[in-house]
């Protein structure tokens, strides 16, 4: 089938979860990489990159840390990228296949609160830099009243773009990739200078414990740089989906682990202003009240006040629309009384007075780094259950079987239990509380059994491990429908002879439509 041009920037995108006609999929693997790129060579980034400082690394402990983080965490993520492509819908939508139709709900609430995290890290920090380079630049007063212009004014122009949707997103990615580079590089000749590798860090000074600190704060300090890809993962599909069905998956898995790679220019700038900042403005990383934002500012030179307001207002707008699109797009097929459009306004309004909350009334720094780490941990099993349900299913789907929670109907080859595949379920939540129960972060949140690895933080591998063995194992013990699987059959596990019940309800014309299977 021949595809369409795409369509013009300022056009609303009029899809929502429901699969994109291959002729209208007009994005490829470059698309790709720069939206997932874009949206994570921000000023929020550099903020997650100065954290292994925060906790008492040296420049080369911390930027071992990232390196590990980094390359795990892309390694973690590229695989969901498949989803789009194959389904022509989100990844929310797809886990259907692995956690039945309504299960599906589970990655619905995890994209919730991911969104609602990271566009909060994105305008907190885009508006802190823009008023305090307004403050040094103009004499604007950092005054209550300026934060809350700053932060309404930039949540406002992310909405924006995401109300148009897609293909306008995609344009303001391909202008940041090459603009927030370009500054970062700029930042090499503003902070060359007072740079120094052989930075010691705060373990250095030794004392009681120092020592025994170390791997807990290097463990921890992966695990932050970790979940900037991880936090991509519910979010890949969104973007994945505008790919042709047919374009080669190591392809479009290669786009999404390089574009992962490429953020090591921003969490090495973090990494290397932070380690500035405490030689020179150690008050702006203590950890007690950490402000990177406002001390990359103190240590700027005067001519980079300006770059710095414009990387936090390019990079801002990237990472908050790659996070609030999917959210508000997913959104949208939960309630279904709202549309697209409603459902992005909605999420962005909500996430934005969470942001005023954490600014003037908690400790927004920790909790969103907390909170972060915490979703990210339970992310991830999701993605466990997801990628060996591809694995599986030898990467086959009906896609109308997705569409049946989207369409208010009942039935298919994904109903399972009562619309619930309990093993995909359980495999999911026992794996998250495993994860959340050994999770350490020093400094911020310890679970019941933290401590058990002497302070290091072993949620992840945990998390990860149990995930794998319990989903295969309940898939082995308790054999899914061979109806869920394609005419190929399975791989790895054995299936059960149970009928698919029929697709009944709104609009479906046969009781036995949508068991024709579509293969993508």
């Amino acid at each position: 089938m021949t595809q369409q041009a795409p369509p013009s920037l300022t056009e609303v995108e009029p899809y929502g979860v429901d699969r994109i006609p291959d002729a209208d999929r007009t994005a490829t693997p470059l698309d790709l990489f720069r939206v997932a790129f874009g949206g994570a060579n921000t000023f929020s980034t550099c903020v997650l990159g100065a954290f292994p400082i925060l906790f008492g690394l040296s420049f080369w402990q911390g930027l071992a840390a990232t390196l590990l983080g980094l390359v795990a965490g892309a390694l973690i993520l590229c695989p969901m990228a498949v989803f789009g492509p194959v389904n022509g819908t989100n990844n929310a939508v797809a886990s259907s296949a692995h956690l039945g139709v309504h299960g599906r709900i589970v990655g619905s609430f995890l994209s919730l609160l991911t969104a609602g995290a990271f566009f909060s890290l994105s305008v907190w920090s885009s508006g802190d830099a823009l008023v305090g380079g307004a403050h040094r630049l103009l004499g604007l007063p950092r005054s209550g009243v300026s934060y809350v212009v700053a932060y309404a004014l930039f949540a406002g122009l992310v909405m924006v773009v995401c109300v148009y949707g897609f293909r306008f997103m995609l344009f303001i990615n391909k202008i940041a990739v090459t603009a927030a580079t370009a500054l970062f590089l700029l930042g090499a000749v503003a902070f060359g200078g007072d740079f120094d590798p052989s930075y010691a860090g705060a373990h250095a000074a030794g004392g009681p414990g120092a020592q025994s600190l170390f791997w807990p704060s290097f463990i921890g300090a992966a695990l932050i740089v970790l979940s900037n890809p991880v936090s991509f993962g519910a979010f890949l599909g969104d973007w994945s989906r505008h790919i042709p069905a047919g374009a080669p998956h190591r392809r479009v898995v290669g786009a999404a682990f390089l574009s992962q790679i490429a953020t090591l220019l921003p969490f090495v700038f973090g990494l290397a202003t932070a380690s500035i900042i405490a030689t020179k403005a150690p008050r702006y990383v203590d950890p007690g009240a950490p402000d990177y934002v406002g001390g990359l500012l103190a240590i700027s030179p005067g001519w980079y006040f300006l770059p710095v307001c414009l990387l936090a207002l390019i990079g801002g707008m990237s990472t908050g629309t790659t996070t609030l699109y999917g959210t508000g797009l997913d959104f949208s097929s939960v309630f279904p009384r709202l549309s697209r459009v409603q459902a992005t306004v909605l999420v962005g309004v909500v996430s934005t007075a969470f942001i005023f909350l954490g600014r003037f009334g908690l400790d927004l720094v920790q909790s969103i780094s907390t909170f972060a780490t915490l979703i990210v941990t339970c992310t991830t099993p999701w993605m466990v259950v997801m990628m060996l349900g591809f694995f599986t299913r030898r990467g086959w789907y009906d896609p109308d079987a997705l569409q049946v929670f989207n369409r208010r109907q009942r039935g298919g080859r994904y109903w399972f239990t009562h619309g619930w595949n309990w093993r995909g379920l359980t495999a999911w939540w026992v794996s998250a509380v495993v994860g959340v129960v050994f999770t350490n972060i020093p400094g911020q949140f310890v679970g019941p059994l933290g401590g058990l690895a002497n302070g290091i933080d072993i949620s992840l591998p945990l998390s990860l491990a149990t995930a794998a063995v319990l989903f295969l194992a309940l898939l082995a013990l308790f054999p899914e429908p061979r109806a869920a699987y394609g005419p190929q059959g399975a791989r790895l596990v054995r299936t059960a002879d149970t009928p698919a019940p029929p697709i009944t309800g709104p609009g479906t014309g046969t009781p036995a439509a949508g068991l024709a299977p579509t293969e993508a």
